[in-house]
């Protein structure tokens, strides 16, 4: 698994060694926290831009789970080359190993339903929405999943392509730009107001992390065809409305501020998970609130 030491990649990692499966780790702790690392997984500290290929020679992974990536939108606008690097170059690179080494039996990506789309004409998305992301990170994912196609033809190398909306929960960096509900949870916690870019009334879908793990799970143990799923809620939250919810259930009296929108943000954003139900059997589980409520008790905020 690469990521294994972030905020998703975590979860997913504990899930899968709780089901017997043995985990390898590969993070560069760029962006992961050492701490995150389940005891019982093998941890490899490396960049997946170097392939990883001693790696899957000592390991023999029977699959990837391909968590990491440059994930933040902003950085992506900022630095075009950097997250092509890591996103682009680094999956091509993980994928010719995944082919060079005959094991590798399939191949679960981490992808975007919050950017791939750009800005959605049809709300909540499916997955045949046309593609036209307005940002080199949701265009980086897409590359992606096109890669993982050829090398399904060329090479017979299933995949899944788990296109995730807006993932929050327990674990989520507070500290960076991406990841608004660990961001505010974190401010609450420190009696701190948070910052609401633009007008507050963009919309975001949220789904929890566990009913990600969920969908991973399916993913790498259950026979499902190649292809690319939402995996989201189908439901429209505005920040607004996000941050109130977090207010109020902490306690605290504290209005945000408003600062300028970022570039590179969508104004709307929710994806379809019917896909997913159908041929996965997955559906989200967690309603917002609840999750909501476990983000902030571990931030100390509930």
């Amino acid at each position: 698994m690469t990521g294994g030491a972030g905020f998703i990649g975590s979860h997913i990692a504990e899930h899968l060694l709780a089901r017997g499966h043995e985990v390898a780790i590969v993070d560069d702790l760029s962006s992961g926290e050492r701490e995150n690392i389940p005891a019982d997984a093998r941890f490899y500290e490396a960049d997946i831009r170097s392939g990883c290929t001693w790696v899957f020679e000592e390991f023999k992974p029977e699959a990837l789970s391909h968590q990491a990536a440059q994930m933040d939108v902003r950085r992506s606008v900022r630095e075009p080359y950097f997250d092509a690097d890591v996103n682009v170059l680094g999956s091509i690179r993980l994928l010719e190993n995944c082919v060079r080494h005959q094991g590798v039996g399939k191949v679960v990506f981490a992808s975007t339903g919050g950017a791939i789309y750009g800005e959605q004409k049809e709300f909540p998305a499916t997955e045949d929405h046309p593609q036209y992301p307005s940002s080199p990170y949701g265009v980086s994912k897409l590359a992606v999943e096109r890669y993982l196609h050829f090398y399904r033809l060329q090479y017979g190398l299933p995949y899944l392509a788990l296109r995730y909306a807006n993932v929050y929960g327990p674990r989520q960096d507070p500290h960076g730009e991406a990841g608004v509900v660990a961001i505010f949870a974190g401010n609450l916690a420190a009696n701190r107001s948070s910052t609401i870019n633009g007008t507050g009334e963009q919309t975001r879908d949220y789904v929890y992390v566990e009913d990600v793990v969920r969908a991973n799970v399916l993913a790498l143990e259950n026979e499902s065809p190649s292809g690319a799923y939402n995996v989201g809620t189908g439901i429209e939250t505005s920040v607004n409305q996000l941050y109130e919810l977090l207010r109020t259930m902490s306690g605290r009296e504290l209005p945000p501020r408003y600062g300028p929108a970022k570039p590179g943000e969508q104004a709307r954003s929710s994806i379809d998970p019917a896909c997913a139900a159908r041929i996965l059997g997955w559906r989200p589980e967690v309603k917002l609130v609840a999750g909501l409520e476990n983000t902030l008790r571990f931030f100390g905020s509930f």
